[in-house]
């Protein structure tokens, strides 16, 4: 790799092991198995999560019967999955691996999934042809990607006013339904694109839910630290008023709808 894609995987990694994912994820595990139910995968499928963070939808599949096996670049976390893993007595493998370059055979899996994960690496079409080699012909891969225009897209274009691009394309391109075509290319047949809801919900009020991506999900921890404590204060500002714009719950509760595209397509 160049000096230039070497320091921003370092940057990447830096940005993903800070917070506490395992606790920001739980909140999002309920999504996850709606997200996971819908690919109806059979017991003893070999699965593969690439950017599984604390692991919810490898252990999802685990639970499920699936030969699972999640990887992701935050070691971290990666110890928080495997430690999950034991306690509920599940066969679960767990990899340090970049979703660009993963340590896998051609052809090893069934199904390979990402869930709001393989759309950060910096190198899309590095993933796209990574995600296709290691599915078997006739295996599908299944994505969840948060669109530009849904609430997540919203969050991070006003995260982007406030500190510098970090040098990769947008994720949220893998939330438009052409270039996701083009990324796959001729390694899919059939590809089925479906935006799909994803709601928010936290027992605590939109000051709260920023406080919380702020201690607990790496990227939007590592946007503050960026900032003067002006800078952060204005951040945070915008943060909780979008929030509080789209809050549906009741009193010291939020409750927001998001968007993501869900793809499936059947590896050639």
């Amino acid at each position: 790799m160049t000096d230039t894609v070497t320091d921003l995987k370092e940057r990447l990694t830096a940005t993903w092991t800070a917070g506490d994912y395992e606790a920001f994820a739980r909140y999002l595990e309920a999504e996850a198995v709606v997200f996971y139910r819908r690919l109806h995968v059979p017991p003893g499928t070999a699965l593969l999560d690439v950017a599984c963070g604390a692991g919810q939808v490898t252990l999802i599949a685990a639970r499920d019967g699936a030969r699972a096996t999640g990887c992701d670049i935050a070691a971290n976390w990666l110890e928080r999955a495997r430690a999950r893993a034991r306690v509920e007595g599940l066969e679960v493998g767990f990899d340090e691996a970049d979703a660009e370059r993963l340590p896998y055979p051609d052809d090893a899996f069934d199904v390979v999934v990402s869930l709001y994960g393989a759309i950060f690496a910096p190198r899309p079409d590095l993933v796209a042809a990574e995600l296709a080699r290691v599915c078997r012909p006739g295996g599908r891969i299944a994505m969840g990607n948060w669109t530009p225009e849904g609430f997540t897209g919203q969050m991070f274009a006003i995260i982007a006013q406030h500190i510098a691009p970090p040098g990769m394309p947008s994720p949220l391109q893998w939330g438009v339904p052409d270039v996701v075509r083009e990324r796959l290319g001729d390694r899919v047949g059939e590809v089925e694109m479906t935006r799909r809801g994803h709601v928010f919900e936290f027992p605590f009020p939109p000051e709260g839910v920023v406080d919380h991506f702020r201690r607990t999900y790496g990227p939007t921890a590592r946007a503050f630290a960026a900032l003067d404590d002006d800078g952060a204060q204005r951040l945070r500002e915008a943060l909780v008023t979008l929030w509080s714009h789209a809050n549906r719950g009741g009193p010291g509760t939020t409750v927001v709808d998001s968007e993501y595209l869900e793809v499936i397509a059947g590896v050639r």
